[in-house]
Protein backbone atom coordinates (compact mmCIF):
# COMPACT_ATOMS: atom_id res chain seq x y z
CA UNK A 1 0.00 0.00 0.00
CA UNK A 2 1.84 3.37 -0.46
CA UNK A 3 1.96 6.23 0.97
CA UNK A 4 1.63 10.21 0.95
CA UNK A 5 3.13 13.15 2.65
CA UNK A 6 0.76 16.17 2.09
CA UNK A 7 3.45 19.51 3.30
CA UNK A 8 2.17 22.81 3.12
CA UNK A 9 -0.91 22.24 4.30
CA UNK A 10 -2.44 26.01 5.89
CA UNK A 11 -3.46 25.39 9.46
CA UNK A 12 -7.02 25.93 8.99
CA UNK A 13 -7.65 22.88 6.67
CA UNK A 14 -5.58 21.01 9.43
CA UNK A 15 -8.05 22.08 12.11
CA UNK A 16 -11.12 21.08 10.23
CA UNK A 17 -9.47 17.72 9.43
CA UNK A 18 -9.03 16.86 12.97
CA UNK A 19 -12.33 18.44 14.05
CA UNK A 20 -14.20 16.04 11.22
CA UNK A 21 -11.70 13.05 12.42
CA UNK A 22 -12.37 13.52 16.14
CA UNK A 23 -16.43 13.68 15.10
CA UNK A 24 -16.14 10.50 13.26
CA UNK A 25 -14.37 8.46 15.98
CA UNK A 26 -11.34 8.26 13.52
CA UNK A 27 -7.41 8.99 13.10
CA UNK A 28 -6.35 12.23 11.44
CA UNK A 29 -4.43 9.83 8.71
CA UNK A 30 -7.52 7.20 8.55
CA UNK A 31 -9.71 10.67 8.08
CA UNK A 32 -7.39 11.94 5.23
CA UNK A 33 -7.80 8.54 3.72
CA UNK A 34 -11.72 8.85 4.25
CA UNK A 35 -11.54 12.15 2.35
CA UNK A 36 -8.94 11.36 -0.47
CA UNK A 37 -11.49 7.89 -1.39
CA UNK A 38 -14.78 9.72 -0.95
CA UNK A 39 -12.97 12.72 -3.75
CA UNK A 40 -12.02 9.55 -5.67
CA UNK A 41 -15.57 7.79 -5.63
CA UNK A 42 -16.94 11.61 -6.41
CA UNK A 43 -14.67 11.65 -9.54
CA UNK A 44 -15.57 13.63 -12.46
CA UNK A 45 -19.05 13.55 -13.69
CA UNK A 46 -19.61 11.18 -17.06
CA UNK A 47 -18.35 12.75 -20.10
CA UNK A 48 -16.25 15.65 -18.50
CA UNK A 49 -13.16 15.09 -20.05
CA UNK A 50 -14.50 14.60 -23.54
CA UNK A 51 -16.71 17.73 -23.46
CA UNK A 52 -13.27 19.60 -22.10
CA UNK A 53 -10.66 18.38 -24.61
CA UNK A 54 -13.72 19.51 -27.34
CA UNK A 55 -13.84 22.58 -25.36
CA UNK A 56 -10.14 23.19 -25.78
CA UNK A 57 -9.91 22.35 -29.33
CA UNK A 58 -12.81 24.81 -30.09
CA UNK A 59 -11.37 27.56 -28.33
CA UNK A 60 -7.40 27.23 -29.66
CA UNK A 61 -6.02 29.95 -31.56
CA UNK A 62 -8.93 32.11 -30.57
CA UNK A 63 -7.79 35.69 -29.69
CA UNK A 64 -8.58 36.66 -25.85
CA UNK A 65 -11.21 39.59 -26.20
CA UNK A 66 -10.50 43.05 -23.57
CA UNK A 67 -13.18 41.87 -21.33
CA UNK A 68 -11.67 38.52 -21.13
CA UNK A 69 -8.70 39.72 -20.15
CA UNK A 70 -9.53 41.73 -17.35
CA UNK A 71 -12.18 38.83 -16.28
CA UNK A 72 -8.68 36.56 -15.85
CA UNK A 73 -6.80 39.35 -14.56
CA UNK A 74 -9.39 40.08 -11.61
CA UNK A 75 -9.47 36.27 -11.11
CA UNK A 76 -5.12 35.98 -10.43
CA UNK A 77 -5.80 38.83 -8.41
CA UNK A 78 -7.52 36.66 -6.05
Amino acid sequence: MGQLLVRGVDEETVAWLKARAAANGRSVEAEHREVLRAARAAGAPEGFWERAARLRAELAGRRVTASEALLREARDER
